[in-house]
């Protein structure tokens, strides 16, 4: 009561402080130079990483499909679609569970050491395109929409029109670059058929993965089959390479650590005619993340067009719980990013990060966390990979 009293005391006594000039201007403006526009944002147009609406890294939304006329050069996509599974749904929530586990990165603090520049404020427009509407009720209708919106945006003009002492190529046959957030893996297979179209020859695929994924359909069930049936998670590379999508003998498996069908090699006699190069989870122990680097850089190159997919049960469940399809003795998350780092020379032309399924995932966000970094280390690899390079600084580092 005595409290109350004091308080109610103070109220009453304390006279109300008078609001200056200065406090309605605001504590961060500067006098009257600028526009109305550039106060009002220097006041209030930024994030912290827990404000703002959820996009990747905070880049700016654009419904990309019903917009043709916004320019980027790297746009950032969902394709919230998990109906293709053979284990656990879930990877719908995927994209939005990526985008909310990026809020940490921003063009704000977003300079990455390895690479000598901020992704999200150098050359390249990048904007998170938003969701492709797939439907979960028909899968080859789903197929039909994801083939039909990558395609779409892929074929956009990339936004970049500066000077061409900047970039490597910025001539009229320099293509935008999207990645993809999965969603289950059988993305890859709209996504390889867009790139095929917008190429015109087949790419190499860098995939990272504990699976194969060029089963052939009838390793489910030779009885129960139809066209629709066939397009999984597990087999999108097998119809990728019967369609002549995959560029036989420059592609990789990494991480593979899985069982396989039957009593035999029959999987891996398969998977020798699509033409992939298999680095097992085991290698890295023998050979080491540079070993790694080295054995997919020997087997691509670095001038061929490749598409990139990850799949985030390449790491250790352990570390990366939430997946629909996880095997123990997985690569560390580390070491999943070390080997990319190491990679950056690659021409990447699109990348997926899919099989997010975050109802498995830990209180942490763990999964969803390492999924955001690998998608920040593309972005990064993308964006340095297009500069030319200007001699050397101290250290050793590409002066850029």
């Amino acid at each position: 009561m005595v409290f109350c009293i004091v308080v109610a005391s103070l109220l009453v006594v304390l006279p109300p402080r008078s609001v200056s000039a200065h406090d309605r201007r605001g504590v961060f403006s500067d006098g009257d130079s600028d526009g109305e526009g550039d106060k009002l944002r220097r006041l209030w147009g930024f994030d912290f990483g827990f404000s703002g609406v959820s996009t990747f890294a905070h880049q700016r939304h654009v419904k990309c499909l019903v917009h043709p006329e916004e320019r980027f050069d790297i746009g950032i996509v969902g394709a919230p679609f998990d109906t293709a599974v053979t284990y656990r749904p879930g990877a719908r929530f995927g994209p939005r569970a990526i985008r909310a586990a990026s809020s940490r990165q921003s063009s704000f603090r977003g300079f990455n050491p390895r690479a000598s520049l901020n992704p999200y404020t150098s050359w390249a427009t990048i904007l998170d395109c938003g969701d492709i509407p797939v439907t979960p009720f028909d899968n080859a209708i789903a197929l039909a929409q994801m083939s039909q919106a990558f395609l779409q945006l892929g074929s956009y003009l990339p936004a970049y029109t500066g000077s061409p002492h900047t970039l490597r190529d910025v001539g009229k046959d320099r293509k935008l670059k999207l990645i993809t957030l999965g969603g289950d893996h059988s993305i890859a297979l709209p996504a390889l058929r867009a790139l095929n179209k917008i190429y015109g020859h087949p790419m190499a695929v860098l995939h990272f993965d504990a699976h194969l994924d060029t089963w052939n359909p009838e390793s489910y069930s030779k009885t129960w089959r139809s066209e629709t049936s066939d397009f999984t998670h597990g087999s999108m590379f097998w119809i990728a390479s019967k369609e002549g999508l995959i560029l036989n003998g420059s592609s990789v498996h990494a991480g593979l650590r899985t069982r396989i069908s039957g009593d035999g090699w029959d999987d891996y006699d398969d998977d020798d005619r699509q033409g992939f190069l298999r680095l097992s989870s085991d290698d890295i122990d023998e050979i080491g993340t540079k070993g790694i680097i080295d054995a997919i850089l020997a087997r691509i190159g670095t001038e061929t067009p490749t598409y990139l997919s990850v799949d985030i049960d390449v790491i250790d469940p352990g570390l990366a719980p939430g997946t629909g399809t996880p095997e123990p003795g997985g690569w560390t998350t580390r070491e999943m990013i070390k080997i990319l780092r190491g990679i950056e020379g690659l021409n990447i032309v699109g990348a997926d990060i899919v099989e997010v399924a975050p109802a498995y995932d830990d209180r942490g966000e763990s999964t969803a966390l390492a999924a955001a970094q690998i998608v920040y280390e593309i972005i990064t690899s993308m964006v340095k990979r297009e500069l030319k390079p200007r001699g050397r600084k101290g250290g050793g580092k590409d002066e850029l």
